[in-house]
């Protein structure tokens, strides 16, 4: 099997997921790996499956990882992404599934694998200057602080144990 990893990394998180595909698949068929935008479009046109990572940007994939999807008319695709908010099956599924409309009919989904990451300390920032400007908000900030607090371990060593067994359960 053919196949490429494409991914889109705004803070290094997607970036480090995209490395852990790429280790734990073999070198063997491996037609391109790089950032969307960078990996030219004949390795993806060739490939038989597409890993496909993304960094959640309002609850969906950039534009860009969007139309790379979009290419991909009878192939094979496994999603895997990053998110700030939500440590819950429940809330990455969503994003999945979002992320999964920008994929032709034709195309099959073989895995998904989402996870916390990291956001950069202006978010953290924010939230606190809005916890001070309006006290009503604070404690909704604080549960946002809470959340970027807990996001900053990730990825983390399970998360990527967990990607490596869903790239497993793949194939």
């Amino acid at each position: 099997m053919d196949y490429v990893i494409v991914y889109d990394s705004r803070t290094g998180n997607t970036e480090a997921l995209a490395r852990a595909v790429a280790a734990a698949l073999p070198e063997e068929g491996r037609l391109a790996f790089g950032r969307v935008g960078e990996v030219d479009a004949r390795p993806v046109a060739a490939a038989d499956r597409v890993y496909a990572g993304f960094w959640t940007n309002r609850g969906d994939c950039t534009d860009e990882m969007a139309e790379l999807l979009a290419s991909l008319a009878g192939r094979e695709a496994f999603l895997f992404g990053t998110c700030g908010f939500g440590a819950d099956a429940t809330y990455f599924a969503g994003v999945a599934a979002r992320v999964a409309v920008h994929l032709p009919e034709s195309a099959r989904i073989v895995g998904t694998f989402l996870c916390q990451g990291r956001m950069p300390a202006s978010v953290r920032e924010r939230y606190e200057r809005q916890a001070e400007a309006n006290p009503a908000q604070a404690p909704r900030m604080r549960q946002l602080i809470e959340n970027f607090d807990e996001a900053l371990d990730h990825p983390n060593d399970d998360d990527l144990a967990r990607l490596a067994a869903a790239i497993e359960e793949a194939n």
